[in-house]
């Protein structure tokens, strides 16, 4: 997303009022804050349905980009995913026979623990069945640590293949041809059937809706002004002009050599700062129109 703000002209100058009160006059040109849209992506514009002057609203689909490609790719990780599944190994079954050995042979063990507290068996049974115990032991604690890697690293290359769906849908989200801003297209720059590739502008979109004056002040007149406060804008209609409400949203915070096409009242005040003023458009204003303000 990308601002680019309108040069501005500014005069600056002394008018006279009753009783021989002076009164500081700027004037100024409208600008808007402007967004260039370009693409994300590289494809074909399969469709692009805005025309210069159209209003269109954030979020709002006005056009597609070739999809084609990176839905096959997505369909692929997903066929990729799924067959994961099928490579998982479920423990518990695979070591339920180990384990219900072990459960047998300690059984084993109590009745032959019995036995030889009555002395109908000898101790070396009960070592055998030890032996025995210990040695299943071993082998289901090896076979459940192989089973468990292995499953760990199929889900590691299964959450491998989601991140890449994710950005996959990413970038089958940024194919959709939508606005950052509500707006008024001003200026188009591709056409459905063309090819856009990353970075190239697609449409320019501008907040007609809240205008902004930039004027100039220099430092002897910075009192007179401060953030929030509400103006008197007399917008530029040819021979006619037209009454707006404006507030002072902006006031620059260090000072600026005068622009050559800015006149002050004394030509030693070669530094001034710049102010931006807020005015909701009715409709009638646009970019470029002059205004005058009143401090």
């Amino acid at each position: 997303m990308k601002i680019k703000i309108f040069a501005i002209i500014s005069v600056l100058f002394f008018i006279s009022c009753g009783k021989g009160k002076e009164t500081y006059q700027a004037s100024g040109v409208f600008e808007a804050t402007e967004v260039m849209v370009s693409s994300e992506v590289n494809g074909k514009i399969l469709s692009f349905d805005i025309q210069e002057g159209q209003q269109i609203s954030i979020g709002n689909e006005y056009g597609l980009i070739d999809t084609i490609q990176l839905y096959l790719k997505r369909q692929q990780l997903l066929y990729g995913i799924e067959a994961m599944g099928g490579r998982s190994i479920d423990v518990n079954t695979q070591i339920a026979a180990l384990e219900e050995q072990i459960t047998k042979l300690k059984i084993e063990k109590l009745r032959v623990e019995t036995l030889i507290q009555k002395n109908a068996a000898n101790t070396k049974q009960l070592d055998d069945i030890n032996s025995n115990i210990a040695v299943l032991e071993k082998q289901l604690k090896a076979q459940k640590s192989s089973f468990e890697k292995g499953n760990k690293s199929i889900g590691s290359e299964e959450a491998s293949l989601r991140a890449q769906v994710l950005q996959i849908n990413d970038q089958l989200n940024k194919c959709r041809i939508t606005s950052p801003i509500n707006g008024t297209v001003i200026m188009k720059y591709s056409e459905k059937g063309e090819i856009a590739s990353i970075g190239k502008p697609l449409f320019k979109v501008a907040d007609m809706d809240n205008m902004i004056l930039r004027i100039y002040i220099t430092s002897s007149e910075l009192s007179k002004i401060k953030l929030g406060q509400e103006v008197k804008i007399f917008a530029d209609f040819g021979e006619n002009r037209k009454e707006y409400k404006g507030k002072v949203s902006w006031i620059s915070s260090k000072a600026e050599f005068t622009p050559k096409s800015v006149y002050v009242k004394d030509d030693r005040d070669n530094l001034v700062y710049a102010v931006k003023v807020s005015v909701k458009n009715d409709g009638y204003l646009k970019i470029g129109m002059f205004a005058d303000v009143n401090l």
